[in-house]
């Protein structure tokens, strides 16, 4: 039977000796229903916030909430309401705006009266959480009583 196979290796088309695929069979998984996963496992000690907020395209100041876009900046006294400011501002499409507009605007950073203006929102990393703030000055009180140690210690580690 050797001569008429093409490959002499042993596994291929073995017949009733060692075949490779039987590895692979004894190998599977058992059938049946898988473990839960555990939700209440380890968790990060800190998780990372993130804020949506408008910037200054200027001075990257966070403006607060309310702001006039009508207006200018209240840190470097740019204009908010230009194309800088304006979330539709790509400067690789054609008259640096997505939306169609009839004639380009030339000075992107001065400001203007384009219907079309919509506030550009940034979304980045909160540097400090309210919540680890509020940790922080927890764990930083000086206790004056063994007591109230041993019960911020037990706060730390409720069952």
């Amino acid at each position: 039977m050797d001569a008429d196979r093409k490959y002499k290796q042993r596994g291929y088309m073995g017949g009733n000796e060692f075949v490779g695929d039987s590895v692979r069979e004894d190998r599977s998984r058992t059938p049946g229903p898988r473990p839960p996963i555990d939700i209440t496992g380890p968790r990060l000690p800190r998780l990372v916030q993130t804020v949506a907020a408008s910037r200054c395209y200027s001075c990257s100041v966070t403006l607060p909430n309310g702001v006039d876009f009508k207006g200018t900046c209240p840190k470097c006294n740019a204009a908010l309401h230009c194309c800088k400011q304006c979330s539709y501002f790509e400067p690789s499409t054609r008259f640096q705006c997505l939306k169609p507009i009839p004639a380009r605007l030339v000075v992107k950073d001065a400001a203007n009266q384009c219907d079309l203006f919509s506030t550009r929102v940034t979304v980045a990393r909160d540097v400090a959480p309210a919540a680890s703030v509020a940790v922080a000055q927890r764990v930083l009180e000086p206790t004056t009583k063994p007591s109230e140690a041993r019960a911020a210690f037990d706060s730390l580690f409720k069952k």
